[in-house]
């Protein structure tokens, strides 16, 4: 798969609406055939910083994503909102789903 997290430095005007301002793209987003997630989080240091983690199916389903057309809808109409260009780790995985963190099992039944 292919994941991705990036993090969004919104105006801070706008850091309070920035999930309502982003609706229609990760609406969109989330039903494309080849999305497995894609989930916005707010810093807990910065309110003025979202983190997204994204993934998707394979470089396929990452091209049709950013070839879609709320893609470039979102490359025109986020911009503005923002204080800055996002910062962006992505990655090939060679898995389908979140793996389970082990050293923090928590016991069956619970």
């Amino acid at each position: 798969m292919i994941f991705i997290t990036a993090k969004f430095r919104v105006l801070a005007e706008h850091a309070d609406r920035w999930p309502q301002i982003a609706a229609e793209f990760t609406e969109a987003t989330r039903a494309e055939p080849g999305c497995l997630w894609f989930d916005w989080s707010r810093s807990v240091d910065d309110p003025t910083e979202y983190v997204l983690v994204e993934a998707f199916r394979d470089d396929q389903a990452g091209g049709a994503h950013v070839q879609s057309a709320h893609f470039r809808t979102a490359r025109e109409t986020l911009p503005p909102y923002l204080a800055e260009t996002p910062r962006i780790v992505n990655a090939t995985v060679p898995q389908e789903d979140w793996s389970l963190l082990g050293e923090m099992a928590v016991p069956e039944g619970r």
